[in-house]
């Protein structure tokens, strides 16, 4: 009876923002060692529970600054030392997102390849799942046999691309097959919000995706957009396709599947109106439509920002806007006065920009607490609700993302009460695109802006489009 394919998974999943000054620390990630990333959605493993498959770890964190290089180097040793141990094995997956920066070392992930490949040698196979918001280079891309990303932001396949490369990597094991990956990268750089994949043009460049990787020859394809808010060199959009065995193959559709993108690299836009933040606020007190969501865009914490900037509620009060959220806002000192107060206290509070300076200035206020919460359960308050004037705020002792109406309900908090609702995110998710009756992208400063040319970039390629006007590529 044949042995079983023993594959090896591992992997560090963080998308670094350089922008921010928080760092990522070893305590931030979410640690994994059992297989359980890999179930499907009714819990089973079939068909992967045909194979050998050894879990080794697999640490994930929330986007945030640089990674901390003894963190990092923490991770990557348990990783390497469950590779080892698990030896001989056929194939290793490496679980990746693709745009992590580690502190003193740069780009985090090919560093981990490298160590990898030097580990298990030239003749394992080795697959790479990633986020299509990674920075990808073209050593990783040599050192790996098999590379595939998410194929939907915001994300809702992740699971399903895990899958995908598992399978792929079987398959390749099983025929004796060596697959080899070509990426071409183009000078052209994009906010993820620019390039949401349910609208024009990202819905049909990645409706091209399947039908490219059922060309003869081929097994995949993948576009990354990148990740704009990390300063590194490979932080542009790129093309990957993987073939069974011609490399010149997949060097020729990565080629024509850039093209396509290039030449419509002037139609990536937002999917809402985008405007300042006054300007925002005045589009959603005249709308007609109820509730009106407004993303405080450079403050967004899905991409790494603090989550700390009070601007949007220092300009709701501006404004004497009424019947107005902002969910969140990142304020531990704020949350602990709170819970010292106690419900149904009016005190003084000082808001925001106690994590980056460059958030502030602090919103001066009286505040009416209306809810005390310990979301997180820790034991301890990590929430408040306050009322000012018209304006309430979910204040955080960390940072948190409420991009579902029932992280609002757990702090005791009705979305549907409120006309308008401002949140710390770029594009909206799923379940706020539902609730939103009109949205709009308020173009604010921080960490995470929108107007890129703003971002004191040193290590982004240049020329790139749109950042440097009209460029031509190919270079002639």
């Amino acid at each position: 009876m044949a042995q079983p394919i023993r594959i090896v998974i591992g992997g560090i999943l963080h998308e670094t923002n350089s922008f921010t000054p928080l760092p990522t620390r070893y305590a931030d990630f979410e640690l994994s060692r059992d297989l359980g990333r890999y179930a499907d959605e009714a819990g089973s493993m079939a068909p992967l529970n045909t194979l050998d498959l050894v879990a080794t770890l697999v640490a994930s964190a929330g986007p945030g600054g640089i990674v901390q290089r003894s963190a990092y180097e923490q991770l990557k040793a348990e990783i390497l030392s469950g590779i080892a141990q698990a030896l001989p094995a056929d194939g290793v997956l490496l679980d990746l997102h693709g745009a992590m920066e580690v502190e003193e070392i740069g780009d985090g992930e090919t560093d981990l390849m490298r160590a990898v490949r030097a580990l298990v040698g030239e003749n394992i196979l080795i697959a790479v799942s990633l986020d299509l918001h990674g920075n990808i280079s073209p050593e990783l891309v040599d050192s790996a046999n098999i590379l595939t990303a998410y194929r939907t932001a915001p994300h809702r396949d992740a699971p399903a691309t895990r899958r995908r490369a598992l399978l792929l990597l079987a398959d390749a094991i099983a025929q004796g097959q060596r697959p080899c990956a070509a990426m071409v990268k183009l000078p052209l750089v994009l906010p993820g919000e620019a390039a949401v994949t349910d609208v024009e043009p990202s819905r049909s460049l990645y409706a091209q995706l399947p039908a490219i990787a059922q060309v003869s020859g081929l097994l995949d394809a993948s576009i990354m957009i990148g990740c704009a808010w990390t300063d590194s060199p490979y932080a542009t959009v790129s093309t990957i396709v993987v073939a069974r065995s011609d490399a010149k193959l997949a060097q020729r559709h990565a080629h024509e599947l850039a093209a396509s993108i290039w030449t419509r690299r002037a139609e990536f836009g937002y999917s809402v109106e985008a405007l300042g933040i006054d300007a925002a606020i005045a589009a959603a007190q005249h709308s007609l439509a109820r509730p009106v969501y407004i993303s405080d865009s450079g403050d967004n914490v899905t991409a790494g920002a603090p989550g700390d900037s009070p601007l949007a509620a220092a300009r709701l009060l501006a404004t004497n806007t009424t019947n107005a959220l902002v969910a969140g806002l990142v304020d531990a000192q704020a949350v602990h006065d709170c819970a010292t107060a106690g419900v149904g206290a009016t005190i003084a509070l000082q808001l925001g920009a106690g994590i980056d300076p460059r958030s502030g200035p602090r919103l001066n206020c009286q505040a009416l607490i209306k809810q005390l919460r310990d979301v997180s359960d820790s034991g301890q308050i990590d929430t408040a609700v306050v009322q000012i004037h018209g304006v309430e705020i979910i204040l955080t002792a960390e940072r948190r993302a409420f991009t579902e109406r029932k992280d609002m309900r757990a702090c005791e908090v009705d979305p549907d009460a409120y006309a308008i609702i401002v949140v710390k995110l770029g594009y909206l998710f799923p379940d706020l695109v539902a609730h939103a009756k009109h949205a709009i992208m308020a173009l604010t400063p921080g960490a995470t802006t929108l107007q890129l040319n703003t971002l004191p970039y040193q290590q982004l390629p240049r020329p790139a489009y749109p950042l440097d006007g009209e460029i031509s590529w190919p270079n002639p």
